[in-house]
């Protein structure tokens, strides 16, 4: 007798594992990674470091914090350090391989954003935010019994989503020895310093940065970053690079005489595709070493599952002069761990439909250790050798919850647009479907824009699919993963060719499957997806209900209140207010708001910077005002990243009230 499974709900958040950051022990291959929770007795999440075997035995548990972060291994392979939240902020604190309790190193007085070992293990260089001279500026607010003064900046951008209103602070870059009886402090000014590397002999320490000595240029309009070098004996600072790249992660090679690093020239703002680059430490001009890719260099799938860091900069086969380079590429909705020769020749490491959104390397360069999700399963860790690329699983906390639950796997497809391009997208039925009925469909649209939807876990798809709708998603022109051309298409014309690529879709799904009603049809999306949802509805009125959260509804506001405001508005639209300000509200949802006849959900997070609340604001007031069937939602201590590390609680509200939005009206 067969027993049917259950379906997921949005509850089943709470039962999922989220695994993430790995590293290999250089002695031992012991791999130790980030095991994390929902907590759901505090409404929050609990975080601690297992150790797991390269043969995938001997899972346990190795720290015993519930907000433990970042675990990285000594070079000798004896220690792991990692990050733990305190009462100033995250601290390392180091724990032997061998037994014993973790013991705290740093006492930042703002707390540590990021750290890495010397070549040699006797030193740790971290970030970390400085007093500086910002408590001695007047103008830094303060609240307390005796005095309450006001806030005053004169920077350009003095916001920023994820860590809110500038106050004064920057960051720099200390070294601590690894017995914690100095600290040093290499960096200073008004500089932000991060992603700290080591050379191979440890003499020398580098560190990106944007540093603008020129007093009329404004270092808040300016996208570039560079890479430095300082000498720890002697503290000179020498400057790597010209000025002409926006970097964002970088590594010494093996032998020490070059730096190899991701970046991208800007040439199409931020839809411009990564490329590799190095450098000669000797002459400092960076090359170019991939020719042209399709492929976006890092991790660009989007899905609610992933609220860990980004990929890492470029890992290392061997120590030898033609030692290759691991990175994770993007790539028509897969991310797959690449191998590059130094001429710039390529290939796959890893295959199949899946995201690899993290990887480390083993000492002997022989195994990779990717953590990976794919769509019908959150992320686990694997075992790929380098040689033969064959694959192990080496854990499974998922497991139990796949197999009790009834999962739709989403079905990849391609169709040509109205003006002949070719899209990918994917097409999830209901979980419990059945033969000759018929369903509502919701179509999602993704973020960015230039990021892509793919072969990745989603919990909010799978509970809609749950609830009886098929699922449509795809990558519009402007999403990356499918060429420079493709990425840029976008720009200067959101809510053109990309609003009618969605409807393509439509129309395709509908001719070629016959299990969707026509005449019950959502639509849905967050941020970019967000403004395409709210451009959607006041565009035509074939979708029967919508749900537009941390959109943007007016660029002539957006400019002034997002964190990003000026760079995506002048990028992304190609205008600013009083210059433009015809052609930004001629893009702006807003303007068409009485069109709009579709019953429209409107969610946002109180604290989101990226797209201020004030946008859900405006379309809302202009909705009601002129009688319009909506609703708003405002969630508390909530920014941008609300779906994906959000309060458990609201992120399960903000599921079910999309849900039952659709339920009343699909």
């Amino acid at each position: 007798m067969m027993i049917r499974k259950g379906i997921i709900t949005a509850e089943d958040l709470y039962a999922y594992a989220w695994i993430s950051d790995p590293s290999v022990n250089s002695q031992s291959g012991t791999i130790a990674y980030i095991f994390k929770t929902v907590d759901k007795e505090n409404n929050s999440y609990r975080s601690n470091v297992r150790l797991v075997e390269l043969d995938g035995c001997n899972d346990r548990s190795f720290t015993e914090g519930d907000k433990d972060e970042l675990p990285i291994w000594s070079p000798c392979g004896k220690k792991l350090a990692f990050l733990r939240p305190g009462a100033e902020g995250k601290q390392i604190w180091i724990k032997p391989w061998q037994g014993g309790d973790a013991v705290q190193l740093t006492s930042a007085k703002y707390g540590v954003e990021t750290f890495v070992w010397s070549p040699d293990g006797l030193r740790i260089a971290y970030t970390a935010r400085t007093q500086a001279e910002a408590e001695k500026i007047s103008g830094i607010g303060k609240l307390n019994e005796q005095t309450i003064t006001g806030q005053s900046f004169s920077r350009t951008s003095p916001r920023a989503e994820g860590s809110g209103w500038w106050d004064g602070r920057y960051t720099h870059l200390f070294v601590i020895e690894a017995e914690g009886t100095h600290t040093q402090l290499l960096t200073y000014g008004d500089i932000v310093a991060s992603q700290p590397f080591w050379s191979p002999d440890g003499e020398e320490l580098a560190y990106l940065a944007k540093i603008v000595d020129d007093p009329v240029l404004d270092p808040d309009l300016l996208i570039f970053s560079d890479i430095y070098k300082i000498n720890i004996s002697d503290g000179k600072i020498v400057k790597l690079t010209d000025s002409s790249l926006f970097i964002s992660q970088a590594s010494y090679s093996p032998k020490g005489d070059t730096i190899d690093f991701i970046a991208n020239d800007r040439a199409y703002g931020s839809a411009t595709h990564n490329n590799l680059y190095t450098i000669q430490i000797s002459d400092g001009i960076p090359a170019i070493i991939n020719s042209q890719l399709d492929m976006q260099i890092g991790n660009v799938v989007l899905s609610d599952m992933k609220s860990f860091g980004t990929s890492p900069a470029p890992l290392y086969g061997s120590v030898s002069d033609e030692s290759p380079m691991y990175v994770i590429g993007s790539l028509h909705g897969n991310a797959h761990v690449y191998r590059f020769s130094r001429k710039g020749s390529y290939e796959a490491v890893t295959s199949g439909d899946r995201d690899v959104y993290q990887l480390a390397i083993s000492a002997d360069g022989r195994y990779i250790i990717a953590a990976s999700s794919d769509a019908a399963s959150p992320g686990e860790l694997y075992r790929i050798d380098t040689f033969t690329k064959k694959e192990l699983r080496l854990t499974a906390w998922n497991d139990q919850i796949m197999r009790e639950k009834e999962v739709s796997t989403p079905q990849s497809f391609w169709f040509t647009t109205a003006d002949e391009w070719e899209l990918q997208g994917w097409l999830m039925k209901p979980s419990l479907m059945e033969s000759g009925e018929k369903y509502p469909m919701l179509l999602h649209i993704h973020g960015g824009p230039h990021a892509l939807y793919g072969n990745s876990y989603s919990h909010e798809f799978q509970a809609l699919a749950a609830k009886g709708y098929g699922i449509l998603f795809i990558n519009p022109r402007g999403s990356f993963g499918y060429g420079q051309h493709f990425a840029q298409a976008c720009r200067g014309d959101f809510g053109g060719r990309d609003y009618e690529d969605l409807l393509d879709a439509v129309d395709y799904v509908l001719s070629h499957y016959n299990f969707i009603d026509e005449n019950r049809l959502g639509v849905c999306g967050g941020s970019y997806g967000g403004f395409l949802t709210s451009w959607i509805v006041g565009q035509n009125d074939r979708f029967r209900a919508a749900v537009t959260e941390r959109s943007i509804s007016n660029w002539l506001s957006f400019f002034g209140t997002s964190d990003i405001g000026i760079s995506y508005t002048e990028g992304e639209i190609e205008g600013n207010p009083w210059e433009d300000a015809e052609k930004l509200w001629a893009r702006s949802p807003l303007a068409y708001v009485k069109n709009i006849q579709t019953p429209l959900l409107i969610l946002h997070g109180e604290q989101d910077l990226r797209c201020p609340i004030g946008q859900a604001e405006e379309l809302y007031t202009a909705l009601k005002r002129l009688g319009k069937e909506t609703e708003f939602v405002r969630f508390p201590k909530s920014n941008h990243a609300l779906p994906r590390n959000g309060i458990p609680s609201l992120r399960l509200e903000r599921l079910k009230r999309t849900s039952d939005w659709f339920d009343r009206y699909l």
